[in-house]
C-alpha cells in the first residue's frame, strides 16, 4: 500500500522523487548565487572562477558548483577552459556595440509584438514592477534595482508571445548582463533618473499598446545602455591600461 502523506493528500511514491526535488532545489539556488556572484563584479572580467573558494563560501560540493557554471557558460557569461576551470568572459568594446545593437533589435520587435498580443494582467504585472523599481532607485538600491529592470524586459519579450525571439533574447541577454549591472551601478544620478523618466515612457506606451511608439523607446533605450556601457569599459580600461577594441571572442 502506498503511504499517504496527509499535507497533500498526493501518494509519497518514492524516497527517490524526493532526493530528485532537492537537487533541482540545490541547482537553481546554486546557480542563482552564482550569477548574482559573477554579475555583482565579485570576479574581475577575465578572471578564473575560485571553485573552492566559492564552495566552501555557498556550502556546496563542486559538483553543483559545476553543474552552474556550464548554465553561465550556455548563457554566455563565463567560458569554459579545458582542463582549466572557468573564467569570466571578458568582451571588448567591439562585442558591445554588437551585442547592444542585437539586443536593441530584438526588444525593439518584442515590443511591437508585444502590443499586439499582451493582457491587461501582464501589464498590471509590469506596472507593478516598475512601481518596485522605483522604489529601489529611491534607496539606491542596485542589486534590486537592476533584477526588477531586468524582469520587467524579460516580461515584454515574453509578452511577444513568440519563442523564437524569446530564446535569441535569452541566449544574448546573458552575455552581457554583468557589464549591464556594472555601467548601471557606476551611473551618475542624472543618468539613473534619466533611465526611470524612460522606463516611464515604456509603461506608458504599452498601457497604450502603442506598438510602433513602444519599439523606437525600446530601441534608443538600449542605446543609451550601449552609450554607458562602453563608457564604463572604456574607463575601466584606461585605469588598467589595458586594450578596448578588439574582439574578446576566446
Amino acid at each position: 500500500m502506498i503511504p499517504i502523506d496527509p499535507a497533500s493528500t498526493r501518494p509519497v511514491t518514492s524516497l527517490g522523487e524526493k532526493q530528485v526535488r532537492d537537487e533541482l532545489s540545490l541547482h537553481g539556488e546554486t546557480l542563482a548565487r552564482l550569477r548574482d556572484y559573477i554579475v555583482e563584479g565579485n570576479i574581475p572580467d577575465g578572471g578564473r572562477i575560485p571553485e573552492r573558494q566559492l564552495s566552501q563560501m555557498f556550502g556546496i560540493s563542486r559538483t553543483p558548483l559545476r553543474e552552474a557554471l556550464k548554465v553561465l557558460a550556455s548563457e554566455g557569461l563565463v567560458d569554459l577552459l579545458p582542463n582549466r576551470g572557468a573564467r569570466v568572459r571578458q568582451l571588448s568594446e567591439r562585442d558591445l556595440r554588437e551585442l547592444f545593437d542585437v539586443m536593441g533589435g530584438l526588444e525593439a520587435l518584442a515590443g511591437r509584438l508585444a502590443c499586439e498580443n499582451i493582457t491587461d494582467h501582464e501589464i498590471a504585472d509590469i506596472e507593478r514592477l516598475h512601481y518596485e523599481m522605483y522604489g529601489y532607485y529611491l534607496h539606491r538600491d542596485m542589486p534590486g534595482y537592476f533584477r526588477v529592470n531586468q524582469l520587467i524586459h524579460q516580461k515584454i519579450v515574453e509578452a511577444s508571445r513568440n519563442a523564437t525571439l524569446l530564446a535569441t533574447y535569452g541566449s544574448f541577454a546573458g552575455r552581457i548582463r554583468r557589464i549591464r549591472y556594472s555601467a548601471n551601478f557606476a551611473r551618475k544620478r542624472e543618468r539613473w533618473g534619466e533611465a526611470m523618466r524612460e522606463h516611464e515612457t515604456i509603461l506608458d506606451a504599452l498601457r497604450r499598446r502603442a506598438g510602433d511608439e513602444l519599439s523606437d523607446i525600446l530601441f534608443r533605450h538600449l542605446r543609451q545602455k550601449r552609450a554607458a556601457a562602453v563608457e564604463h569599459l572604456s574607463e575601466g580600461a584606461a585605469a588598467t591600461g589595458a586594450p578596448t577594441s578588439t574582439s574578446s571572442t576566446p
